[in-house]
């Protein structure tokens, strides 16, 4: 589950306070450009219970219910990730095969196997726009531009499929807060 804070929080108090959620479910990440905050959730949550709770805090908060499709074990797995780079985007209809395939087989795996990823994932939204979701965790922000994680993005498929994005957003965030171990 995905929270989205237009602003820069870290008031837990709202998310701890939702049945099941406890500090070791919670991991925070402020954007390194601009003031936004997203909050990941790693447990079963009731979603009506979870909007009702944020709006008496945070009401321009968006929740975001993702389905995870993809999880690649990266290069530097075990690295602490200090840094996670998101890319949002909706794609044009018909061409939504090739950047699944591109994804899958190509972008994906050639990214986690980038010096630096701790892992990359893929999420779809249930509902909503943007409709896609591809995660990194990363050791150092500089990981996202070294001549390895470029070389992956230059590839003739990625020139094909990259003008299909539609509605892209991407963002650079660092961890604030990492959930207690229990």
């Amino acid at each position: 589950m995905l929270i989205k804070f237009p602003e820069e929080t870290l008031d837990t108090t709202a998310l701890l306070a939702l049945p099941g959620v406890t500090q070791a479910h919670v991991h925070i990440y402020h954007a390194a450009d601009h003031r936004e905050t997203y909050a990941w959730l790693a447990a079963a949550i009731d979603v009506p219970a979870l909007q009702a709770v944020l709006r008496a805090r945070h009401p321009q908060a968006q929740v975001v219910n993702l389905t995870l499709t993809t999880d690649v074990a990266g290069h530097s797995t075990g690295q602490a990730a200090a840094w996670f780079y998101v890319v949002e985007t909706d794609i044009k209809p018909g061409a939504e095969a090739d950047f699944d395939q591109w994804y899958e087989t190509e972008h994906l795996p050639g990214l986690a196997a980038v010096p630096g990823t701790v892992r990359a994932r893929r999420y779809v939204a249930q509902v909503g726009s943007p409709r896609f979701y591809a995660c990194y965790d990363l050791v150092e922000r500089e990981t996202f531009g070294s001549p390895s994680w470029l070389a992956v993005r230059a590839t003739p498929w990625s020139d094909r499929v990259r003008p299909n994005f539609v509605n892209t957003k991407r963002t650079m965030f660092r961890l604030v807060q990492e959930p207690t171990k229990a």
